[in-house]
């Protein structure tokens, strides 16, 4: 369902206009816009970069790989999700993988600035929404089978606030895929760059949700046959001007070839059973949890049969005492 953030009230409506309260949401460049006062704000992203990063997206080894991941992951877990929500959508390079994916099913991007959704719009079909809106506060109750966020809460001070909002999105059941940068020991001037807040530990990503209401289905590094490669030119390579954020994705074709072809062997691994404790990134599946008479619409039976509960003992709680960093 849609939700006010005006009044509260939860409605289902072909627009955004409250039947209770009559409130509706403005408009941006014919973007709808929940919170138009940061809609060019840089506090957790320099929405310049979003020109930038949209011309190296397509080509880069590391964006590609992320995308068959999130692919596999969605097809693995959640096979049958028809609705599907992806918070910090940038330039909207992941939602033009789904909608070519999944031809069917209903999308949403969302993003905090509209110069990534004026990028994402010229990138995906009319068929794909696009919304204007802050993710510490969602529009959305019970609405989605599956939700995604990559590469976004590092950058807010209040991560589970946003967590928590997309369980409330969410329908009971459905399913969150997250990846964020992995390992503090990794931080460099390139975090800064980029208004990263933190790199985050398994353990603290698997914490934060469980206490937002998730349950974890799957968790694992990935770039982590890279990860020597990354430790040293994270040492090596300083520069203190945001060239160096870009400089990491301006690499020769022939390398960028190869580290391709790395990653997806890489993937492979981890799609035949292997799991990897460290790595440049961390990638979780995960589901909200159970509530009482509300089934979900999402139905994955190799899921149900191998998840531990939230909070019980299991597989994930190695992880957790492997990886403190």
């Amino acid at each position: 369902m849609k939700l006010c953030l005006h009044c509260g009230f939860s409605f289902r409506g072909a627009n955004w206009k409250c039947p209770s309260c009559g409130w509706m949401p403005e408009s941006i460049q014919g973007l709808v816009a929940f919170a138009p006062e940061l809609a060019a704000n840089s506090d957790y992203y320099d929405s310049e970069h979003h020109g930038r990063l949209a011309a190296l997206e397509a080509g880069n080894f590391w964006f590609r790989a992320r995308n068959e991941l999130i692919l596999w992951a969605l097809n693995k877990f959640f096979p049958l999700a028809q609705t599907m929500l992806e918070i910090g959508c940038g330039t909207g390079f992941v939602l033009k993988a789904l909608e070519d994916s999944r031809p069917e099913s209903r999308l949403v991007g969302t993003e905090i600035h509209v110069s990534g959704l004026e990028i994402a719009r010229r990138r995906v079909t009319a068929r794909t929404e696009l919304i204007q809106l802050d993710a510490r506060s969602l529009p959305f109750r019970d609405e989605f089978d599956v939700a995604g966020v990559f590469d976004v809460i590092e950058h807010i001070d209040d991560d589970e606030k946003v967590l928590r909002e997309i369980a409330k999105a969410l329908k009971a059941g459905g399913g969150l895929l997250v990846s964020v940068p992995h390992h503090a020991f990794l931080w460099s001037e390139i975090d800064e760059i980029s208004k990263h807040v933190r790199r985050y530990s398994t353990s603290e990503l698997i914490d934060k949700l469980q206490r937002c209401g998730f349950e974890i289905v799957f968790v694992t590094s990935f770039s982590s046959v890279l990860l020597p490669l990354m430790v040293f030119s994270r040492r090596v390579c300083r520069a203190g001007t945001e060239g160096l954020l870009f400089r990491q994705f301006l690499i020769p074709r022939w390398l960028n070839f190869l580290l391709e072809k790395i990653l997806g062997f890489e993937r492979f691994l981890i799609k035949a059973g292997v799991t990897f404790p460290f790595g440049g990134s961390l990638f979780l599946v995960a589901r909200k949890a159970d509530e009482i008479g509300k089934p979900s619409a999402v139905k994955s039976d190799e899921v149900s049969a191998s998840i531990p509960k939230a909070g019980s003992p299991g597989k994930f709680d190695a992880i957790r005492k492997l990886d403190q960093v």
